[in-house]
């Protein structure tokens, strides 16, 4: 996820760094409104621009490659380098790296209808609330543990392909455990490929009538505003990404045979401007695969010091239907209560299916002002804040996302 800089109501900032004089960045005023100041770290160009001076050995980059980068949906994508893009991500600033799919038509009329439905909750609750009690938090704390043991998840480097490589011997091994054989045949695990060393995971179980996918989903990478210093992203996107994990596997240990088909996503590349989700959703979208929704989760750990636990459902670039579906859900299943807020435009994955006018909302740990701000540094660890990284409320999480999985795909008896 992305901090927004700080700004006031207008439609044009320019960015100035020693490396990248004036890059005029257009700002959507309804996005203005999310920016607030103090979240960002006053980074220097200067540092940043002597730490991008040479590429170390495990990262696979070209500083001065070109990249086509969207700020806003009302005015043109601007060609930017590489280098130029560490610059607007040190500032805080969000957008899509469309390079790769520029030329993704908008979705098919004839896949509008899954976003018009009437979305019906409480179907299958004590299917649900069944899982719900074997989900633990120290499930999520051990897996956490070993995904921030890599130096960094960054998408162009040798770790995070490694961790991605982890990630999905892990997916493998929940269902080679937890599903019964016939629940295994179901179920269909495998790496969605990109010309980067990270790739994107899916974990599919197939529905017994399928008329489309619901997807829950996180974003596996990390980074650092210097890129070649750790990024151990505990919460960013750590906590997300084994969030839905203990959901995955909880109802992989439950029998959990879907009506619809059930996917789960752990993304590649999003702190590289969406890139890994945009590639998905473009893949769908060209093959005309139908999606009821996708809830996304970027970072679940954080309660602020002095703040009560909430789920924060973010209202902006997202599907009424889906956000209001899933503020019934947290009431329904949740100990907390949830509450609006807006991150801007671009600024997480779900935002990929947004625009291709799949219905999509996103959760997160909280109001976007009471998130963590340790994010994209090396103090973005859970061992470093015990009193404000739960794993508790991470797994509330996966109550969520369990809950939706059920509710919305259905449970086959």
């Amino acid at each position: 996820m992305r901090i927004p800089i700080p700004v006031v109501a207008m439609s044009v900032v320019t960015v100035v760094g020693s490396f990248a004089q004036g890059i005029q960045v257009p700002l959507q005023d309804e996005d203005a409104s999310v920016y607030r100041a103090g979240q960002v770290p006053v980074i220097s160009h200067l540092a940043l621009q002597q730490h991008l001076e040479v590429v170390p050995e495990g990262f696979s980059i070209d500083l001065d490659e070109k990249r086509l980068i969207r700020f806003s949906d009302d005015a043109d994508p601007v060609w930017l380098t590489e280098r130029e893009k560490f610059l607007l991500k040190a500032n805080g600033l969000k957008f899509f790296d469309i390079t790769d799919t520029v030329d993704t038509a908008q979705r098919s009329p004839a896949l509008t209808e899954p976003a018009e439905r009437t979305y019906e909750s409480y179907v299958v609750s004590d299917k649900v609330k069944s899982v719900l009690k074997t989900l633990s938090p120290a499930n999520l704390r051990e897996t956490l543990g070993k995904l921030t043991s890599f130096r960094t998840r960054y998408y162009r480097s040798q770790t995070g392909r490694d961790s991605q490589l982890w990630l999905l011997s892990k997916i493998q091994d929940i269902a080679a455990s937890e599903a019964s054989e016939e629940l295994a045949s179901r179920i269909i695990i495998g790496e969605f490929q990109h010309p980067w060393p990270q790739h994107s995971i899916i974990a599919k179980i197939k529905g017994t009538n399928s008329t489309g996918s619901v997807i829950v989903s996180a974003h596996q990478d990390s980074t650092n505003s210097f890129p070649f210093l750790p990024a151990p992203g505990a919460d960013d996107d750590g906590s997300g990404t084994v969030s839905i994990l203990e959901a995955y596997r909880g109802l992989v240990a439950a029998n959990f045979t879907p009506i619809q088909d059930v996917e789960f996503h752990w993304y590649a590349a999003e702190e590289g401007g969406l890139l890994g989700s945009q590639a998905v959703a473009a893949d769908y979208a060209k093959r005309g695969v139908p999606v009821h929704g996708v809830l996304h989760y970027d970072m679940t750990a954080w309660v602020k010091r002095g703040t009560k636990p909430t789920i924060g459902v973010m209202t902006d670039h997202t599907s009424t239907k889906l956000t209001n579906l899933v503020k019934s859900l947290v009431d329904k299943y949740l100990d907390v209560p949830w509450v609006e807020s807006k991150c801007g435009y671009a600024c997480s994955d779900h935002a990929s299916w947004d625009k291709l006018d799949y219905p999509a909302t996103i959760a997160s740990e909280s109001s976007y002002e009471d998130s963590n701000h340790n994010i994209h540094s090396g103090r973005d660890t859970f061992a470093d804040h015990p009193e404000e990284f739960s794993f508790e409320h991470a797994t509330r999480f996966s109550s969520l996302a369990v809950a939706f999985a059920g509710e919305l795909a259905g449970w086959s008896d």
